[in-house]
């Protein structure tokens, strides 16, 4: 079928994701226009970089592809992002590896496995309390509890404030009217203000204590600056595995037989847990800014240009993946970019697939059955992709 992407077609409306299929506009743009100026629409003007072997030059790029000036879109008129050159996912080389380094012991292949029997008695208890539920949202009742345990664990969140700070993030981060959302997350960095004064006169083995007590530059972090790399390190612990293992438990539902497949060979778990996490590619777009002249595959780019990457793109890209609109558990290699690449790739990736891992072996392993008992709600949104809600019913093997 020839699908056109007329100038119409506009990128960054969200009902493009939340009720249509942006593919076959992204398919079009890779054969034809790989690097496509969108117009200003409520957001300004920008590059589209929708070719896998593109968005990986960019993210290789640090110094040309600039982070600091944010890396999403945001509307004309509000602003430069506030964490700009300040938090780990917005700050570009030496000042990001500086940052990066007193917080990277938590994320090491150690660490991960040191938390790796916290996880399993933790999904283990999501699991057993959906099912005693009966119905419930496979989106906030399982897939966000996990992450925000690992977080929270890593933060030095106490045992006793983690639900409260489940159900702020649930409406912070949920769906729900923007008021809704802007109150909850005030909520939080008030409780993270807390939080960082407590660890200010009682220091602890965490990460909230690290950003605390951790100099960079030989100077301590300010605490505005402490506070914005604790809501990045919420965000950036949580959304992606929310999002993925929901994504992949929605894909497992509509392909029962590779949910079959890999309830017999366990041995698929690493390829299948890549390829969820290539076929849900979380993050919809990632955002640069040019910061000298530079071509781009023949176009012209200028400081100060915004170039955002279609993560989706770029892991259904035909010159990369074979029959990448196949969903293949068994699938090597995929060297996909849902956990970005480069000075920014993901510093819990290893915690993300482990995550992952653990959840989707409890679900095999468990005394219950899954299914989908009603029609999945997709995010609408321009920023990450995944579903708002996933009903299911659990019942007794």
């Amino acid at each position: 079928m020839t699908v056109l992407a007329p100038e119409s077609v506009n990128l960054v409306d969200p009902e493009l994701y939340a009720t249509g299929d942006p593919h076959p506009v992204f398919r079009w743009m890779r054969d034809n226009d790989p690097v496509r100026w969108h117009g200003a629409t409520e957001y300004p003007g920008f590059w589209s970089v929708t070719r896998y072997d593109d968005i990986r030059a960019v993210y290789g790029d640090a110094r040309v592809f600039s982070s600091a000036q944010g890396i999403l879109l945001r509307p004309q008129g509000h602003g430069q992002d506030p964490g700009g050159g300040r938090t780990l996912a917005l700050t570009d080389p030496p000042h990001h590896k500086a940052l990066r380094t007193l917080v990277a012991d938590w994320f090491t292949t150690r660490s991960v496995r040191a938390l790796e029997d916290a996880m399993r008695e933790a999904v283990r208890a999501v699991l057993a309390r959906a099912a005693g539920l009966g119905t419930c949202d496979f989106v906030t009742d399982v897939a966000a509890r996990l992450p925000l345990y690992v977080i929270c664990r890593l933060m030095g969140v106490p045992a006793h404030e983690q639900e409260m700070l489940f159900s702020l993030t649930s409406q912070a981060f949920g769906a729900g009217e923007p008021e809704t959302r802007s109150i909850a997350h005030q909520q939080i960095m008030a409780y993270f203000v807390e939080l960082m004064y407590r660890r200010m006169d009682e220091p602890a083995d965490d990460l909230v204590s690290a950003l605390v007590n951790g100099e960079v530059d030989g100077e301590l972090l300010s605490e505005e600056d402490i506070l914005l790399n604790c809501d990045n390190l919420l965000v950036g612990g949580t959304e992606n595995v929310r999002l993925a293992v929901a994504g992949g438990m929605q894909t497992f539902l509509d392909r029962p037989a590779d949910w079959e497949r890999l309830r017999a060979d366990r041995s698929l778990m690493p390829t299948a847990v890549e390829e969820v996490l290539r076929w849900t590619s979380t993050a919809t777009h990632i955002m640069r800014t040019v910061t000298e002249p530079v071509l781009l595959r023949e176009r012209q780019l200028e400081p100060g240009d915004r170039v955002v990457m279609w993560t989706p793109s770029a892991n259904r890209d035909e010159r990369y993946f074979e029959n990448p609109d196949t969903f293949d558990i068994a699938r090597r290699p995929n060297r996909h970019l849902a956990l970005g690449a480069g000075e920014h790739f993901c510093l819990g990736a290893m915690m993300t697939r482990t995550e992952m891992r653990i959840l989707f072996t409890e679900l095999l392993d468990s005394p219950f059955s899954i299914e989908q008992s009603g029609p999945a709600v997709p995010l609408r949104s321009i920023v990450v992709n995944g579903l708002e809600s996933l009903p299911v019913r659990f019942t007794a093997k």
